[in-house]
């Protein structure tokens, strides 16, 4: 593998740590990018990548939105991810879950984990039972934890209705036509607190029959993924993997609005201009997506119940309406705004 300080997404992390558990076959990385604001906080991704190179990048580039995310949210929390190396055939065991949160808890705290793409409330389960330092755990009814998903959609949805009225001049999504990149978790929380306003949904992803599932369940339709980003609609909402705003989609981008739930849609950050030159209103990911980790940290922390989480993902829009109103006074995008006001919070 690369030397991690020579890869363009190292951004001075505080810390690395590669992970190899020869009994039980485990490989993974935990990123801590900062701890500035507070323990590294930041879910777990359980991913087959092409190669380790790919997911050094995926753990760096996701640890530094989480301390973006969690300073933007206002949370006591720092920033950090980790990636489990998952196998071909994407199969994982209970002793591979228990060496993993081994090696969470030798950090003695400098890393707290959650529930990300490819892991499960009952991972967190196995995981639980070696370290103290996780949360998206099961919960009674009305008490503070449990899958974080439908945390993350709410706040993704509420975020778009604030960039509708911005862009559209509109106080509702009833009507609009959504392309939804995403049939999971998040995507499909997306998916039905949009249908319930009357919302007109295009659904793609790579799991055809998932897609064709929340189409059914919302009254939508089904595109290639590949058709996805190019529709002409009211808005994209890229809730899948990160890295899809490159210089080819935008140019292709037929929608006056990009807000969505996944992680660093940004491929690079000169892209954060080139959405912004085309005139199109991008939402920042970190921004409209913490509903999840708002969550995880109210959990975490024993700072609030239910509805305080409530009310601290309705906090979003307000954010996103300062990051719009900034960008529009200063000439800069909305990515760059959001950044700046993220390193300034972390101390950077």
């Amino acid at each position: 593998m690369q030397t991690p300080w020579g890869f363009p997404d190292f951004d001075a992390h505080e810390a690395l740590h590669l992970i190899h558990d020869e009994a039980t076959g485990l490989r993974a990385i935990i990123a801590v990018h900062s701890t500035h604001l507070g323990p590294a906080a930041g879910g777990t991704r359980f991913w087959h990548y092409a190669d380790d190179a790919d997911a050094l990048t995926d753990a760096l580039r996701l640890s530094r939105g989480m301390s973006f995310k969690n300073a933007m949210a206002g949370l006591p929390l720092g920033g950090g991810k980790a990636v489990i190396l998952a196998p071909e055939d994407r199969k994982k065991t209970p002793e591979q879950l228990a060496a993993f949160g081994l090696a969470i808890d030798r950090l003695g705290g400098q890393y707290v984990t959650a529930e990300d793409v490819g892991m499960s409330v009952n991972d967190m389960i196995e995981i639980a039972r070696k370290t103290r330092f996780v949360a998206g755990l099961p919960v009674a009814g009305g008490a503070v934890g449990g899958d974080p998903g439908p945390h993350t959609s709410l706040g993704v949805f509420l975020g778009i209705k604030a960039a509708v009225r911005r862009a559209l001049g509109k106080d509702s999504v009833a009507g609009l036509h959504i392309a939804l990149q995403g049939a999971g978790s998040v995507a499909s929380g997306v998916a039905m607190h949009a249908a319930a306003e009357g919302a007109k949904l295009t659904i793609a992803d790579v799991d055809a029959s998932r897609a064709q599932a929340l189409a059914t369940q919302v009254g939508g339709k089904v595109v290639d993924p590949a058709e996805i980003l190019a529709l002409d609609a009211d808005l994209v909402s890229p809730c899948a993997l990160g890295a899809i705003l490159t210089e080819q989609s935008i140019a292709a981008l037929n929608a006056p609005i990009v807000a969505g739930g996944a992680n660093n849609q940004l491929a690079t950050l000169q892209d954060g201009e080139a959405i912004h030159a085309r005139g199109i209103l991008y939402a920042p990911d970190y921004v409209i997506n913490a509903g999840g980790i708002i969550n995880v940290s109210t959990e975490f922390v024993h700072d609030g119940d239910a509805s305080l989480v409530r009310q601290r993902i309705e906090a979003i829009p307000g954010r996103l309406e300062q990051i719009w109103a900034d960008s529009v006074a200063s000439g800069r995008n909305p990515a760059a705004v959001a950044d700046a006001m993220a390193l300034a919070l972390i101390g950077r």
